[in-house]
């Protein structure tokens, strides 16, 4: 699955949209690289969000086309959730 629909399926990020400009400010990573939106993601695959002043790392557990809501956080562990100090 393309990582800006996935980002989007477990609700990292709202819009799909969204997720696409972040990845092509170069504020996404998977497994220590810089990733582009259409870059496939995989299960086992650590995702790195580079947020203004958030930081959020995720390992992808399985990929599904859709999923509700409340079953979203089911798509990835958080390994990381801090904020930035300025």
């Amino acid at each position: 699955m393309r990582l800006d629909k996935y980002l989007k399926v477990a609700r990292l990020i709202k819009r799909r949209t969204v997720a696409k400009d972040v990845c092509e400010g170069e504020k996404v990573s998977i497994n220590g690289r810089l990733a582009k939106p259409s870059a496939e993601v995989k299960p086992g695959d650590r995702i790195v969000i580079d947020m203004k002043k958030h930081i959020l790392e995720v390992k992808v557990l399985q990929i599904v086309p859709s999923v509700r809501a409340e079953e979203a956080h089911t798509l990835y562990e958080v390994l990381r959730d801090e904020n930035k100090e300025d």
